[in-house]
């Protein structure tokens, strides 16, 4: 079975609600149809009264939820609670309304928060910062978490290599640059976000242009550093660095460049120094290899809120949907 038709199964187990706010988007349409047809998690849709009856007529979406945030009968206990939430930061109530109304991904945190679903994926056709912000507003990070990443599970083909083909890579949609703390903390929920959607043990090596030692600069240390401080705060995770890519994930490669190393050459978690590395290295491997890249996957952030690349097709939609819904899953428990 493949990663994915297990994490649908895994999903299918216990079923979630999963918001999808953007009813414009055909891909998004053609992904709840499919999700409802396969059992994978309840749907609710979010749109205006066209809209709405335009994804009736087109698609069989027959068990989905439909939301019209100008008369569904909590809107206006969202935009007080909104308002509440936002006013020290300068928000009127009259902007809160406009808000929560028109701008479906808030509603859908605010739904999210009241504990009328247990997740969204957003982002197909509007930016990582339009899907994020509200979140990051809204539902914040988990307690104990100091900071919200994103992932990307990548599923390579006829690939020896990580978990038989299966990676995450970090962070490789959010923070641009992040310090030594804050990439501890990006791999210990890496490590974490692994092992619940893998179920298998996470070997974590912190990226770098130098294995240990071959070079030296301030961006090499900030990787060893970070390397320490993940061995401080979370000594159960298996992790190294600082690693090349080759050293990282080909034994034959570690064995010459990092031979006492217990997680060079057979590394499945990567962790990137900044998000022009991960970013890069994700969009390279999905086009160069033909993988699969589900994401960008939230972690961190109170209950799962996750991204879409725009240039997602409908299997990634799905995908994502039902990644999320294993994360509610667990959010549940």
């Amino acid at each position: 079975m493949s990663f994915i038709e297990s994490i649908k199964e895994r999903a299918k187990s216990n079923k979630v609600k999963i918001i999808l706010p953007e009813i414009e988007d055909d891909r998004v349409l053609e992904a709840a149809s499919i999700v409802l047809e396969e059992k994978i998690a309840d749907i609710i849709l979010i749109g205006n009264s066209n809209e709405i009856e335009n994804a009736k007529n087109k698609y069989k979406l027959d068990e989905a939820a439909f939301i019209d945030p100008s008369t569904y009968y909590v809107t206006d206990k969202l935009i007080n609670m909104f308002y509440d939430l936002r006013k020290n930061k300068g928000i009127s109530l009259d902007k809160a309304r406009n808000l929560i109304i028109n701008n479906h991904m808030y509603y859908a945190c605010m739904l999210l928060k009241i504990g009328l679903a247990d997740g969204i994926v957003s982002g197909a056709c509007h930016s990582s910062s339009d899907t994020l912000r509200p979140a990051l507003q809204i539902i914040k990070n988990k307690p104990n978490t100091s900071l919200v990443s994103a992932f990307f599970l990548m599923d390579v083909p006829d690939c020896k290599y990580g978990e038989d083909g299966l990676f995450i890579f970090a962070d490789s949609g959010l923070n641009q640059e992040p310090n030594e703390d804050e990439l501890a903390d990006i791999a210990i929920e890496s490590a974490n976000s692994f092992r619940l959607l893998v179920n298998k043990e996470p070997k974590v090596a912190m990226i770098s242009h130098s294995t240990k030692g071959s070079a030296n600069c301030d961006s090499v240390t900030k990787m060893v550093n970070a390397t320490n401080l993940v061995k401080s705060k979370a000594p159960y995770i298996n992790i190294d660095g600082e690693l090349q890519v080759d050293a990282a994930i080909v034994p034959e490669i570690a064995e010459a460049k990092a031979p006492n190393s217990n997680v060079a050459g057979h590394a499945n978690v990567l962790i990137f120094p900044n998000l022009d590395n991960g970013n890069s290295a994700y969009k390279l491997v999905e086009r160069l290899a033909k993988a699969k890249a589900y994401g960008p996957i939230t972690q961190g952030i109170d209950m799962p809120v996750n991204d879409l690349s725009r240039g997602c097709s409908t299997s990634d939609i799905v995908g994502v949907i039902s990644i999320t819904a294993v994360q509610a899953q667990n959010n549940i428990i």
